[in-house]
């Protein structure tokens, strides 16, 4: 048996009223993932623990089949593995987000305007982060540059025993200084953030940036504070070679620390807008040259979710199905046995731009058994009503694998 997992990140969420009072994914047209439905067993998931908070970094944990409360070592640690920077014990990673304030003159009282300077791109990026670490890189300090607005933040040696930090998507459109960094190690994180504000505020790129129509770096922001992971290989907890297909360092670094194959694909970006097909057509190589399992992470859904879009949430629930799950319904019959497994991580709803702790809808189909469900479809509606509830999200895998 081979198994596929297809990961939508942030696709579940509330009804709106717009919509019928339906959620997008139910409002969304997903012929091939229901044609699949039809045929699978679908119900609900708790992918995030009680007492944490309802990060990728933890639903991923739990859908991947690690239990986050042994497991979990901070968001930034992981993407830390996926760039390549090695942390040594002690050190402290953190996610450094570059953001677009406002420009009030006091920095407290400046609002969030966009938690990705508009999706700000890899190479423009870059330049700034390169800025940060010339002028406030040194002994303790490292800034590594990543995918477009997501970077890192290495604290040698550095201590989060008194350090509040919020992700800056949970700050969209809000004054901030209710969300910067707190306590005592905070201190030194705030004046950082504060500097680099400093620093970008005069770089030639945000003047070009702001002529093109762009939104500019304003500052760096700090959060998602991780020490260096350490996880049971994926081959040693289910006896499964694999690949992880993802364009984002969280998961990717997820993936490599569970010792599965990091798969990149040329146009995948992490946004929005990204090259679905290439993401199918990829894991399904993966599938054909030997490996196992293959883990397909999509951030799109995600993306709209944090930017408020109903329009983007619907768009990229529909690519899903017509780039994803029509590439694979296409290849289908090229697998003699292949188990496929569709679901968010959590919610990311419309109406609050971040992310939630319900319960998550999941849907399971295998080649060798199909099911006869013929008026199912996949959404959270239905998924309830199938009466199916696995309250321990990391059992999940254990019930998509050995089922």
């Amino acid at each position: 048996m081979q198994y596929l997992l297809i990961l939508a990140d942030g696709m579940a969420d509330y009804n709106i009223a717009e919509l019928g009072n339906m959620t997008p994914l139910q409002y969304a047209k997903t012929p091939n993932i229901d044609l699949l439905a039809a045929n699978s067993m679908i119900g609900m998931v708790n992918t995030i623990p009680d007492g944490l908070k309802p990060g990728s970094d933890v639903a991923n944990l739990s859908v991947m089949g690690y239990d986050p409360g042994k497991s979990y070592s901070g968001r930034s640690s992981l993407e830390a593995v996926s760039m390549g920077v090695e942390l040594g014990e002690c050190d402290l990673a953190l996610r450094c987000n570059l953001v677009t304030l406002s420009d009030n003159a006091e920095f407290g009282d400046r609002i969030m305007a966009d938690y990705s300077c508009g999706e700000i791109s890899t190479e423009h990026a870059a330049v700034f982060i390169n800025e940060l670490q010339k002028v406030m890189g040194n002994t303790y300090f490292e800034f590594h540059a990543g995918i477009s607005y997501r970077h890192l933040l290495v604290w040698k040696n550095g201590s989060d025993k008194k350090l509040i930090l919020t992700p800056p998507h949970d700050v969209s459109d809000r004054v901030i200084a209710p969300y910067l960094p707190q306590g005592t190690d905070g201190a030194i994180l705030l004046d950082m953030m504060k500097q680099s504000a400093d620093i970008l505020s005069r770089h030639p790129l945000n003047k070009v940036r702001i002529e093109q129509g762009l939104k500019p770096a304003t500052s760096a922001w700090f959060w998602g504070e991780g020490r260096k992971p350490s996880l049971q290989s994926f081959r040693d907890k289910y006896g499964l070679t694999g690949s992880v297909v993802t364009a984002v360092d969280l998961v990717r670094g997820l993936g490599i620390s569970a010792g599965l194959t990091p798969i990149r694909v040329e146009g995948a970006t992490g946004g929005v807008n990204t090259n679905f097909a290439g993401k199918a057509r990829a894991a399904l190589d993966e599938l054909k040259r030997g490996q196992d399992f293959v883990y397909v992470h999509i951030e799109s859904p995600d993306e709209a979710g944090h930017q408020g879009s109903l329009e983007s949430k619907i768009w990229s629930i529909e690519q899903i199905d017509h780039q994803v799950f029509g590439e694979i319904l296409r290849q289908i019959d090229n697998f003699a046995e292949l188990r496929i497994m569709l679901l968010p991580d959590h919610p990311t709803p419309i109406s609050l731009k971040t992310h939630t702790s319900e319960p998550v809808p999941f849907m399971i189909y295998d080649n060798t058994q199909p099911m006869s469900n013929p008026h199912l479809v996949y959404n959270e509606s239905s998924a309830i009503a199938a009466g199916r509830f696995i309250a321990n999200g990391h059992e999940l895998m254990d019930l998509f694998i050995n089922s």
